[in-house]
């Protein structure tokens, strides 16, 4: 009787030890870490992509590109200069700030957008200025707004003064009464490939 016992416990024991081996090598197999899993290294890079970004927006706020590239509107075709039929760039913002934006992030493996926000008829609208594809999870944003005053004046491809915005040449309309004519926020969205 004894050595029954024994035998059993032995079997019980050895087929734990099977279940137990077997239920983490199901675990093991169920979680996989690949270079885009999430990390502490992997939100280091999105915080200094996101950094870089607002860096970017403010250099080109100060050095008034930013509002160079907002006013680079083509009021007779609907659309900034040069850009596609679908009314945004696809490969490169011939703006100073687009070739900021170039040097910044273009040769390093990490693509972005940029869009604007504004309202038409009282309700937000966001429009891509650049569209390079669809963002990954891992993307991020830095956002800078400008202010548009009654007396901007649009510019034409040669960068010249066109002329004064209105609801009829420009993408957005005119906010309430006052000086100011709208107020849009340019945001760039920066994903690693």
């Amino acid at each position: 009787m004894v050595s029954e016992r024994g035998q059993v416990h032995t079997l019980e024991a050895i087929v734990a030890g099977l279940l137990l081996m077997s239920s983490i090598v199901f675990a093991l197999q169920m979680t996989a870490v690949t270079p885009l899993s999430a990390s502490t290294s992997s939100q280091h890079i999105e915080n200094q992509q996101e950094a870089s970004a607002a860096g970017v927006l403010a250099t080109a706020a100060r050095n008034d590109s930013l509002r160079e590239t907002v006013l680079y509107w083509n009021s007779t075709e609907s659309r900034f200069h040069g850009a596609t039929v679908n009314g945004f760039y696809t490969r490169k913002l011939p703006t100073e700030l687009g070739r900021r934006l170039q040097q910044t992030f273009g040769d390093r493996g990490i693509a972005y957008n940029v869009y604007v926000t504004y309202y038409k008829s009282g309700r937000p609208q966001r429009k891509p200025i650049l569209y390079r594809g669809e963002p990954t999870d891992n993307a991020v944003s830095a956002g800078k707004t400008v202010v548009i005053a009654n007396e901007t004046r649009l510019l034409h491809e040669n960068m010249t003064r066109g002329p004064r915005v209105n609801n009829s040449n420009f993408y957005a309309d005119k906010n309430g009464e006052g000086p100011v004519f709208d107020v849009v926020r340019v945001e760039v969205v920066v994903w690693r490939i």
